[in-house]
């Protein structure tokens, strides 16, 4: 036994005669190594190859004929003792100027090449070729009646001629060749270990995955059947291997597969009334196509697998909610932003999302990933003004252990680690201090990140989704943001449209709102008046969805009816206006009265002095539109 190479292998040596036993046991000691050594000619040789294979035997070692018939007797390897040439020239020392016929016999794997040797000494040889234990008598017979009076020989040839009382000689392996030989052993029993290791560990690797997994030969015989295969199928392995496919998957598209060399991916087919998903993908050696592999996974169990990896990623809060189908409008304008992207969504690029703050940039980003092929992966969201500058990089891009004081024990993985098969989206881009910008270029140049007090650089697979309200050119100029970063970020580019150019979004925008609060305020508001409407319609909204949303939430709060009207919202009216509500002075605020009148003035002028149609379009009857017109003096 012997633990070469970290494997435990068993050897063994049979010599065909007792000088080759005695230099085998030289060869052992001189290679320290440890293998069984027996002595047992031809059919006693065989004998003995045979009871070591059943204690496990990895390789057998032996010479000539006794290896000959080992070979052919047992399944275990067997390597050869060769007998060189130069093993049988020195059987011809002192034989230069031999007049007489000389015969050379044995088994061809020892005998091969003697002829030359006596051409090269000048002498007359016949080869007498002994195929089997039981020819070796009859024909070295045969040579003796040919003229021979010498034979050279291995075993089987020698031990013939002694026994017609012809003399003979020997042919012997030197110790060279028992090393080689062993040595050789060696080699093969660590290579065979390492084989069935291997074939064991794929085994074992296809016996518990999760998936069924089949292979068939170019003929469609099944070659691989796992156990997940047998729980699909309800076949065991042994009604399986080595019948057709077709016995087995009765509906099976394989051979498809192996007459067009393409692969299906994804393909969905019923089994047994339980649908499952197939994948189908040839075999080929060379150019030739010997075989195939599909692979089956219960759809069932597909869907739980998803339900659970999103429920992790939701508890983690690196997970998309919303679709394009949440993005509420009516608008051409919309229609085209969401469009563009749809289109943009299908593909790697860095997107920039251009828009006014409240337009729902990151509605715009999240529906992007979940309508992309990375769409079961992670989603990261970080608005970048949001943190300082360290803070901000420590977040983005993770940190080592003890990189600096109050560091978590292990390091933390950053957002671009947590997003790497997935997308990130960059908030407010525009706000990222100048330091990290050239960082941020090198991650999307390298796609991989370096941990703050660490040296080593993590490869990340991720999208990179931008959004600004910011003027990035503007800020170039200015020196605020990196050209070249621009230029990476801007490859796919978004703009969505404020909601001041699109008011005919409002018709669909209210309701949702509407119909989102009133039940959050335990009240049932179906709508709102068109007076409201059309005060709402006015306004210029700097603060676009987000703003109308909260106008929305209030005039819920408010509204003591079914229908909000213009008394609920008319405390958020101010004139159409360019300028952010946060930086107009307190002296620019006009009395809630004054702001009443002009509204009413507007509206009776919009309906030609119909003072019906102006009632009903701020949602009054028309005794009260008379009171407020007589209260503020307003003209008919």
């Amino acid at each position: 036994m012997s633990t070469r190479v970290g494997f435990k292998v068993k050897i063994v040596l049979i010599a065909p005669y007792k000088d080759l036993l005695e230099i085998a046991m030289e060869v052992k000691k001189d290679l320290d190594v440890d293998i069984e050594l027996e002595l047992g000619d031809l059919s006693e040789g065989v004998k003995l190859a045979r009871e070591w294979e059943k204690k496990g035997a990895d390789v057998i070692v032996s010479r000539g004929g006794t290896y000959q018939l080992i070979k052919e007797s047992i399944s275990a390897p067997v390597v050869e003792i060769k007998v060189s040439a130069f093993d049988i020239l020195r059987q011809f020392k002192g034989l230069i100027g031999y007049q007489q016929i000389i015969g050379v016999a044995g088994y061809k794997n020892v005998i091969y090449g003697c002829e030359v040797i006596g051409e090269i000494l000048n002498l007359n040889l016949i080869k007498v070729v002994i195929e089997k234990e039981e020819e070796g008598p009859r024909q070295v017979a045969a040579a003796k009646e040919k003229g021979v009076s010498l034979i050279i020989g291995d075993t089987i040839g020698a031990y013939s001629a002694k026994k017609l009382g012809l003399e003979s000689r020997l042919i012997t392996s030197g110790k060279e060749a028992v090393a080689a030989a062993v040595n050789e052993a060696f080699r093969l029993a660590h290579a065979l270990q390492a084989e069935k290791e291997k074939a064991e560990q794929i085994r074992t690797i296809v016996d518990f995955v999760h998936d069924g997994i089949i292979a068939v030969d170019k003929e469609g015989v099944i070659s691989t059947y796992n156990r997940m295969a047998e729980k699909i199928f309800k076949k065991p392995a042994a009604e399986a291997i080595g019948r057709k496919i077709e016995a087995v998957v009765p509906n099976t598209k394989i051979y498809e597969v192996m007459k067009t060399g393409k692969p299906q991916i994804g393909e969905l087919q019923e089994v047994s009334d339980t649908m499952i998903a197939t994948n189908r993908v040839p075999i080929v050696v060379g150019n030739e196509v010997v075989g195939a592999v599909a692979t089956f996974q219960d759809v069932t169990m597909l869907q739980k697998v998803e339900h659970k990896i999103r429920r992790q990623l939701a508890d983690k809060g690196l997970v998309a909610v919303y679709k394009f189908d949440d993005i509420v409008f009516l608008s051409e304008k919309m229609k085209d932003a969401i469009n563009q992207a749809k289109k943009y969504a299908m593909l790697d690029s860095t997107v920039l999302i251009f828009g006014e703050t409240g337009t729902g940039k990151e509605l715009f980003a999240q529906s992007i990933h979940n309508a992309s092929r990375r769409k079961n992966g992670p989603f990261v969201a970080i608005n970048c003004a949001a943190l300082p500058e360290n803070l901000l990089e420590s977040e983005l891009f993770g940190y080592a252990e003890g990189a600096f004081t109050g560091a978590r024990k292990g390091g933390k993985a950053g957002l671009f680690e947590l997003a790497h098969r997935g997308t990130i989206f960059l908030d407010e881009i525009g706000e990222m201090p100048p330091g990290l910008q050239s960082k941020l270029l090198r991650v999307i140049q390298e796609r991989r990140v370096m941990r703050i007090g660490d040296d080593r650089l993590i490869p990340v697979d991720v999208r990179i989704i931008c959004a600004t309200n910011r003027d990035l050119v503007k800020m170039i100029k200015e020196g605020k943001f990196r050209e070249d970063l621009f230029y990476r970020i801007n490859v796919l580019q978004i703009n969505i449209p404020p909601l001041r150019e699109r008011k005919e979004d409002l018709d669909v925008l209210v309701p949702y709102f509407i119909k989102k609060y009133s039940l959050g305020c335990g009240k049932y508001i179906k709508g709102i008046t068109s007076g409201a409407m059309e005060l709402l319609k006015t306004l210029n909204f700097p603060g676009n969805v987000r703003e109308l949303e909260s106008i929305i939430e209030r005039a819920c709060a408010l509204c003591e009816g079914t229908l909000i009207d213009v008394g609920d919202i008319k405390f958020y009216y101010r004139e159409e206006s360019n300028t952010p509500p946060e930086k107009e002075s307190y002296e620019s605020i006009k009395p809630l009265e004054e702001v009443e009148k002009e509204y009413i003035v507007k509206v009776i002028k919009l309906t030609g002095g119909n003072l019906s149609e102006a009632a009903r379009k701020l949602g009054v009857n028309r005794t009260t539109l008379w009171r407020k017109l007589k209260k503020n003096r307003a003209p008919e």
